[in-house]
């Protein structure tokens, strides 16, 4: 055959392989460029802690480059949103959680976007506890003596949260309810300032992840009260759970997980759940997440599709009960 004929047709055949299959053309070049990886919260959060961790062992494993996008506003919906609406080429990423994810779905009158339509889970990446703590200079020495305050001084005991309807605020009303006592909620637009307020002593209480409020424990600024999963936080052992301060069987715990808008190819999603949980097993990130008071988990996209899918209604309940609502 002339030379010039199996040109041609190579190149036809290469043309029509590629139309036929553009995504897997994709997932076989991907990652070309950095991958913007955001996080709809302020640095310095729970789930900023853990999406620099573990991008940061994912990156030095395999040479990628992650671009940390602090994304916060609206209880999380703008950075999850603009992720959803962005390109599904696989250079896109969010890091959901519990509120964002699967409590805002019922929050929200509106919210921009479905979770479970308009993103594809890529990996379950760690659970964290939830901590009630106080200033260190407050007069609450343990939950019980929270409870016998509130008890007396009905709606004048405050406690901060880092926005309405998020999965810290609903956990301290579920706990409200089983004590049978009213806190005034004070909420805020992120960690840091509702940190500053309730160190300085503005406001008496602050709920959330332990993740976020572990440093400022370990300081003495804060003091731990109860935790709010069914066992002890290794790196909290002389905290005791809500369930052994006699609310029994409480358990409500808090997760995080990588996702990306819907149609991004099956092959870049199997990509990065791969190492993503390659860098989960690895001890020096489990001992690290550890030492944030977050557990490694990791597992399949369809077990973190089951989870969303399980916990869409069970938060939807509690935001009902509650009353929560933003518009």
């Amino acid at each position: 055959m002339h030379p010039t004929r199996r040109t041609t047709l190579a190149l036809a055949a290469l043309a029509s392989l590629t139309a036929a299959a553009p995504g897997q053309a994709l997932a076989q070049a991907w990652p070309a460029k950095a991958i913007r990886l955001v996080v709809p919260f302020p640095p310095g959060g729970g789930t900023d802690i853990i999406a620099r961790e573990t991008s940061q062992r994912v990156a030095k494993a395999t040479g990628w480059t992650f671009v940390i996008d602090n994304k916060p506003g609206a209880g999380g919906n703008l950075g999850v949103d603009a992720v959803a609406k962005a390109p599904a080429d696989g250079y896109t990423l969010v890091i959901g959680q519990t509120s964002n994810i699967a409590i805002n779905t019922t929050l929200y009158s509106k919210l921009p976007y479905d979770p479970q339509k308009d993103l594809v889970p890529v990996v379950h990446l760690a659970d964290a506890a939830l901590v009630l703590a106080a200033s260190s200079n407050s007069p609450f020495k343990s939950v019980a003596d929270l409870a016998a305050a509130a008890k007396t001084k009905p709606g004048q005991v405050n406690f901060a949260s880092s926005g309405n309807g998020t999965v810290a605020h609903l956990t301290t009303e579920l706990w409200q309810k089983a004590a049978g006592v009213r806190l005034q909620h004070v909420p805020y637009k992120g960690a840091n300032q509702a940190l500053t307020d309730v160190i300085s002593g503005n406001v008496e209480l602050y709920m959330s992840s332990v993740p976020t409020l572990l440093q400022h424990i370990r300081n003495g600024k804060l003091r731990a009260l109860a935790v709010t999963s069914a066992k002890r936080v290794d790196d909290l052992p002389n905290v005791p759970t809500l369930n052994e301060s006699g609310y029994k069987g409480f358990d409500a715990v808090t997760w995080f997980g990588l996702l990306a808008p819907s149609g991004t190819p099956k092959d870049v999603i199997a990509k990065l759940n791969a190492e993503f949980n390659k860098a989960l097993k690895q001890p020096e990130l489990a001992k690290r997440l550890g030492d944030e008071g977050a557990d490694a988990v990791g597992g399949t996209p369809e077990q973190f599709a089951a989870l969303i899918k399980d916990d869409i209604p069970r938060w939807g309940k509690v935001v009902k009960e509650s009353g929560a609502k933003v518009d």
